[in-house]
């Protein structure tokens, strides 16, 4: 059981450690530390809502529409360019620093909608956690197959947090105008590699 477990964190560990939409989301809140945990708590919630999903059936469904695989994939490809896009504007924004202090007034609520957003109107979400870990975690036997979700989940829950609290702590030295034009091209480069990458395999 727990080699299975182990199973579980390892494989969510190493695609939800990578920069992505969702990581970046949370970085920033916490660098901001204005609802750092509030953001981290609600991507943890939803993997865990997508993992379980995934695993419990929703591979499924996604392996027998190719139809629908198709339409996530390039979905995917066109999120994650405008993100990308966003992020190098921002990156080569004149004014970042008072674009920092403006993004500090967001309401909690624009929080929240921003969050679910990024995670939920990501297709690349779903080929993680309903094509990788919905695939891996189907071929278990039914009375081990809960312990490969619980420990995928559990990988997904330590990061954010790790993330969120981690930002935050070294939000003195990230809040530097140029320290957030690193961040940002940095983000735009992984934004628009995971784009091509999607686009390469949905060529294929």
């Amino acid at each position: 059981m727990f080699a299975v477990f182990l199973q579980g964190f390892a494989l969510s560990a190493a695609m939800i450690l990578p920069l992505g939409p969702q990581n970046v989301f949370v970085m920033n809140q916490g660098i901001r530390r204005q609802n750092h945990l509030l953001v981290a708590s609600l991507c943890a919630l939803s993997d865990i809502a997508l993992i379980c999903a995934g695993i419990f059936g929703g591979s499924a469904l996604l392996h027998r529409s190719s139809l629908l695989l198709m339409l996530v994939t390039w979905g995917g490809v066109a999120f994650l360019l405008w993100y990308g896009w966003g992020a190098f504007r921002a990156a080569f924004n004149r004014d970042v620093a008072e674009v920092s202090v403006s993004e500090l007034a967001q309401s909690r609520w624009r929080i929240i909608v921003s969050m679910l957003a990024v995670t939920w109107l990501n297709p690349h979400v779903y080929l993680d956690t309903f094509v990788v870990l919905g695939s891996l975690g189907s071929q278990f036997a039914p009375e081990v197959r809960s312990w490969f979700a619980f420990g995928a989940v559990s990988a997904s829950v330590v990061w954010f947090y790790v993330l969120a609290l981690l930002a935050a702590w070294l939000s003195p030295y990230l809040k530097a105008p140029l320290a957030q034009r690193i961040i940002n091209i940095l983000v735009g480069l992984v934004m628009w590699a995971i784009a091509v990458q999607l686009a390469w395999n949905g060529m294929q």
